[in-house]
């Protein structure tokens, strides 16, 4: 096994066949198959300083020293299918360097001609399954059974269900084929996010909503021209950004003030977006980097009400008390906000996270919208007992919250109520159909990667990292920073599963930086060009804590640093560290899930718009030393709502039984570092 990062650091040197291997023993083995004896460490092996260790709140268990070097990457393992279906593409449509990748997911992209159409039934033609062998992997995972094989016009013609998928920055709309998992079409709207004073983060509730009935007449409109009746959608499911904040007038409708929004939740396709501060400018992707602070002063305050012996708020919710999460940002609205203060007075107030706020108003808003929230989305509010799954009436006194304006708690997969569109048309076909999946987007994440099982984690790479394991029916309390959540609930009779979650605050928004502060790339793209060139970071090292470090510390005034630097340095070693960085932050989640959980990781699932860059996920399995594994669909937070929603009792067209789901091909990629006879 490979040893803790940094718990000996040795020296690594160059072979013959350009790999970097360590000089720890007598003699190691390259890829290649030579047999080398030891090697010195490389001339720029040197000790980082005792002040700039104590600064960087950033451990050296993980980044080692500044003169251990990743081995160069080999090209990306080729991938394979084993299943015919729609053509979905690893690194987007028309990027350079992208694969296709055959599966029953299907394409990334939906079509939008009756020609794209023909052209995936063209595509449709099942592929030999092949031995493994190295470069060539084949990973199956679980996943809804056959029917990929038939005929477009019968993979069109089954249950569809549809799925909001309303982050930070963007709202999506997209429709599944229940029998197939097959992306059919979509559509996405920008939405903006404010920034009034430094370190407040703001949305407009309204522009929201309306950016759901806007994404869904779109897709309605090109499942028109698709020849697709939308009367085939059975089902919509709910998929939202957590923690975001909302209040609003239950007798008219009206939001109270803007949503106070959580901090990261990563883009669904853009790796990274970073808006400058005291702007109100739409980002294309992902969401802003800055942790909302104006609830700073209210968290120091509650904080000293807690007994020291005696943390009933974490014993209780699983969450350590922070800005982080939706009590605190209630509770500035309530002290704050006159508006919201005399609603609640006169018992017009209601309150909710997104997916409540939505759900209430696509059920009739005013004129009888359903006032709910599930499982997953309570346990975030810091209101919420996650062993009892019900609101707390002692957490509730403790931040002096009216239990009146709570939602509904409800599991992830039953019927809400009927949706009521009214502003449409074209959108308004969908009115009756039922709302019954609904999940925080980390959880959803989850779902649609089938994590199904005790240990199997993912994690999503947009502009934070968000790492998911599912403990199952256990609630594990993390001793070394992570939260305990709610994982899901698909169904109000089925039980409750757990799960231990890390947030890394920068990943893909560190190359969003190169590229609108440094301008040292053009395009997010281009950063895996560079780090190509080198292969190395050459003993350089990026700390990225632009808004401080979130899990596993939890410190909020940590700052960035780039250290390790020699004249021999060029944009591509600090494009490389910055992919590194990445990595680093996740490995450090993993170590600490490891230690709470006791049992390893086989390997880890991915998703989100950084998995894209080959460079990033191999570096990845190096430093975790296990596969990382990739499905040939990113779509998967979309994914796991319209699970949930076609699971639902009363729908009951999509099966999420063991004997009723299928292999699909996954891109692998193998850790390439030779650690025989390595301790």
């Amino acid at each position: 096994m490979l040893p803790a990062m940094g718990s000996t650091s040795f020296p690594l040197r160059p072979c013959r066949r350009r790999a970097w291997l360590p000089a720890r023993r007598a003699h190691v083995t390259c890829r290649a198959g030579h047999r080398l004896r030891r090697a010195q460490a490389p001339p720029h092996d040197v000790t980082l300083p005792q002040t700039v260790r104590t600064f960087l709140l950033f451990p050296l268990s993980v980044i080692g020293r500044p003169g251990r070097q990743r081995p160069p990457l080999h090209p990306a393992p080729e991938v394979v299918g084993n299943a015919g279906g729609g053509g979905a593409w690893a690194g987007g449509a028309g990027r350079e360097g992208s694969a296709p990748v055959k599966g029953p997911l299907g394409a990334r992209s939906e079509p939008s001609t009756a020609a794209s159409l023909q052209a995936l039934q063209a595509s449709r033609t099942p592929l030999p399954r092949p031995s493994p062998s190295p470069g060539k992997r084949v990973k199956t995972a679980r996943q809804p059974k056959a029917g990929f094989m038939a005929s477009a016009k019968k993979a069109v013609l089954g249950p569809l269900v549809g799925a909001v998928d309303q982050g930070t920055s963007s709202t999506r709309f997209l429709v599944f084929n229940s029998k197939t998992a097959e992306l059919l079409s979509h559509h996405q709207v920008e939405i903006k996010q404010e920034f009034p004073r430094e370190g407040w983060v703001e949305q407009d509730p309204k522009e929201i909503l309306q950016s759901v009935y806007e994404c869904i007449e779109k897709t309605c409109e090109k499942l028109g021209q698709l020849n697709i009746d939308i009367s085939n959608i059975k089902a919509i499911g709910v998929s939202n950004q957590r923690e975001t904040t909302v209040v609003w007038d239950k007798l008219t409708g009206e939001p109270l003030y803007n949503a106070v929004a959580a901090p990261v939740s990563p883009g669904p396709s853009d790796p990274a977006a970073v808006v400058p501060s005291g702007s109100s400018v739409p980002a294309a992707g992902a969401s802003s980097v800055w942790l909302d602070l104006r609830t700073q002063s209210t968290v120091e305050s509650l904080s000293k009400r807690i007994p020291g012996n005696n943390n009933f708020v974490k014993s209780k919710t699983g969450l350590p008390l922070s800005t982080y999460f939706s009590a605190v940002k209630l509770r500035w609205l309530l002290d704050n906000v006159r508006k919201v203060q005399k609603a609640v007075e006169e018992d017009r107030a209601l309150f909710g996270t997104i997916d409540s706020w939505l759900i209430w108003s696509l059920t009739g808003g005013a004129s009888g919208g359903v006032h709910c929230t599930d499982v997953t989305n309570a346990s975030r509010t810091m209101l919420f007992n996650i062993h009892s799954l019900e609101w707390d009436k002692e957490l509730c006194e403790f931040f002096e919250i009216p239990m009146k304006i709570l939602p509904n708690v409800r599991s992830s997969s039953e019927i809400y109520g009927l949706m009521k569109i009214s502003h449409s048309p074209k959108a308004g076909a969908l009115e009756g159909v039922p709302i019954s999946g609904c999940l925080g987007d980390q959880s959803a994440a989850l779902v649609g990667q089938m994590c199904f099982q005790d240990g199997q984690a993912k994690n999503t790479y947009g502009t934070g990292c968000f790492l998911l394991c599912n403990t199952g029916r256990k609630c594990v309390f993390s001793e070394h920073g992570l939260l305990t959540t709610v994982a899901y609930k698909l169904g109000r009779d089925k039980p409750v599963y757990y799960a231990l979650e890390g947030s890394v605050a920068i990943a893909g928004a560190v190359i969003r930086w190169l590229r609108d502060n440094l301008g040292i790339i053009k395009s997010s793209e281009e950063i895996e060009k560079l780090a190509k060139e080198v292969g190395t970071s050459y003993g350089c090292y990026f700390v990225p804590a632009f808004s401080g470090l979130y899990a596993p510390y939890w410190e909020p005034s940590a700052r960035g640093i780039i250290c390790g630097l020699t004249q021999f340095t060029n944009k591509c070693h600090i494009a490389f560290a910055a992919l590194e960085a990445v990595c680093f932050q996740t490995r450090e989640i993993l170590d600490a899930m490891n230690r709470d959980c006791g049992i390893p990781l086989s390997h880890l699932q991915v998703d989100g718009g950084m998995t894209n860059n080959k460079i990033l996920m191999q570096l990845q399995a190096d430093i975790l030393y296990i596969p990382v594994v990739k499905p040939s669909m990113p779509e998967t937070t979309a994914l796991g709502a319209a699970m949930a929603a076609g699971a639902a009792e009363g729908v009951g067209v999509w099966s999420l039984e063991p004997e009723d789901l299928s292999a699909v091909t996954m891109e692998r990629f193998e850790p390439q570092i030779n650690a025989e006879g390595m301790p």
